[in-house]
């Protein structure tokens, strides 16, 4: 058996932006592999935001939760299904209740896993907005052009 070598990372100059949940985190992944599918080349430190890891971190994540026994197939159709259309279950579609049970099941064995990794920072505020940064919006804002 060939002895694995590991290769750390380059640190990034900029500042590290932490996940605020495994839900970011697990967004945030699906839009990667979706854009690798596409044919986009993934590249560490390109995006406006520099994150603790790459998509495959968390992908690796999943997977070795998964030959734990944490997680189980039906969890990981959830977590493919809801992760391609960039929502969560809906609680109060009957349909998507037992959805819903196995989503944050999954998502919680996740985030115990990532926030371990230090790729997910608890208490910080899911939400996009930076104090910082200001945005001005442009163009006919008006509802369907009117």
């Amino acid at each position: 058996m060939t002895e694995q070598r590991l290769f750390p990372k380059p640190h990034s100059a900029r500042n590290i932006t932490p996940f605020s949940s495994a839900r970011q985190a697990w967004f945030w992944f699906v839009r990667c592999q979706t854009a690798r599918i596409e044919g986009a080349r993934v590249v560490a430190d390109a995006g406006e935001v520099v994150r603790p890891c790459d998509p495959d971190d968390v992908y690796n994540a999943v997977m070795r939760l998964k030959k734990a026994g944490i997680l189980g197939d039906r969890h990981l159709q959830v977590l493919e299904y809801f992760g391609l259309v960039e929502r969560e279950p809906d609680s109060r579609d009957p349909r998507e209740k037992d959805k819903g049970e196995l989503w944050q099941q999954a998502l919680d064995a996740l985030e115990n896993v990532l926030v371990t990794r230090g790729i997910v920072k608890r208490g910080e505020d899911e939400s996009f907005h930076h104090e910082d940064v200001a945005v001005e919006l442009g163009g006919d804002l008006s509802p369907c052009g009117m």
